[in-house]
């Protein structure tokens, strides 16, 4: 539960940077009030032609007396707009963060020198920080269909799919969310897709605590836009504690030949990724890391790491 509240935290602690700091919540409006444009468009569009959909995909349901054949129909075309809202809430965030990549790539980096320490820079060009981020967002997003196809399925049975399969909908909406929104930060440390996920997979509860309310809040219209900037500062905090060593970390592959340097920091990237695997927490003690015992050492190992501002 402590790491569910830290989440929330994180969310609130980002919100709140954002508002200290006026001029980067006035810039970051403009990302998401294009891609608010966009999707409220193909929203009204799903929901005009919705009951057309049904009704074209159920055909044996045409001779069936009333009131069973507008209760059924009804059903599934609510259904058919709920994974159509589920789809929208997640992948606003990647369109959103892909219109405004240069914005909140400059936005996480300010969060970043304000807590201090080192500000990591991913060394890229734009095109290529913009190729990297729609590449990983369409494999995400092909995760994300998957479990809206199979969570679909699972609506049709009677009383669970109207209690706890919803639940479930916003759980991994949530945890997905929090994924395009932490992949911002982490990509600027140089954080690759499948080690991303294995970080946010060793601290659930943290990813949960911090998706769910901003998934509930998406759901009501406008708020998205107006929320973007301060979720994108709180998955900066919040990346920050889920990797306590802000340097830059250099891939095992970007190392030369004889390089000691790259070897010795190869064998700390899997220090890192397959102890964070199995207990959530960060591998070895790195140059700068806070000395065991400490509170400081304390405070990260319950999950929550450098406290964000007005903690």
């Amino acid at each position: 539960m402590s790491d569910l509240a830290g989440g929330f935290r994180y969310l609130l602690a980002g919100q709140r940077w954002v508002f200290g700091h006026g001029r980067w919540l006035g810039f970051g409006l403009l990302p998401g009030l294009v891609t608010l444009v966009l999707y409220a468009g193909a929203l009204i569009g799903l929901g005009s032609g919705a009951d057309d959909l049904t009704a074209w995909a159920t055909p044996f349901a045409d001779d069936w007396s009333s009131p069973w054949l507008g209760l059924f129909r009804g059903f599934l075309t609510a259904l058919v707009f709920c994974l159509g809202l589920f789809i929208a809430v997640i992948t606003f965030t990647a369109v959103t963060l892909l219109i405004g990549q240069p914005f909140y790539e400059s936005l996480s980096e300010a969060v970043d020198r304000s807590e201090g320490g080192e500000v990591p820079e991913s060394g890229l060009s734009l095109w290529q920080e913009l190729w990297i981020s729609a590449r990983d967002s369409v494999k995400v997003l092909g995760r994300v269909l998957l479990y809206g196809i199979l969570l679909f399925a699972l609506g049709f049975i009677p009383v669970i799919g109207q209690t706890v399969v919803p639940a479930i909908g916003f759980c991994v909406s949530g945890y997905f969310l929090t994924h395009e929104l932490t992949s911002v930060a982490l990509q600027r440390r140089r954080v690759e897709l499948a080690d991303r996920l294995a970080l946010l997979r060793s601290r659930r509860m943290l990813v949960l605590g911090f998706g769910v309310p901003l998934v509930l809040a998406f759901v009501v219209p406008f708020v998205a836009v107006f929320l973007m900037p301060g979720a994108v500062a709180g998955a900066t905090l919040m990346a920050r504690a889920l990797l306590p060593a802000d340097a830059p970390r250099e891939r095992p592959d970007q190392a030369a030949p004889g390089n000691h340097a790259g070897d010795a920091n190869q064998a700390q990237w899997a220090g890192h990724t397959n102890h964070a695997d199995h207990t959530g927490h960060a591998g070895p003690q790195q140059a700068g890391a806070p000395a065991p015992g400490s509170p400081q050492a304390q405070g990260q190992a319950k999950g929550f790491g450098p406290p964000p501002p007005g903690f």
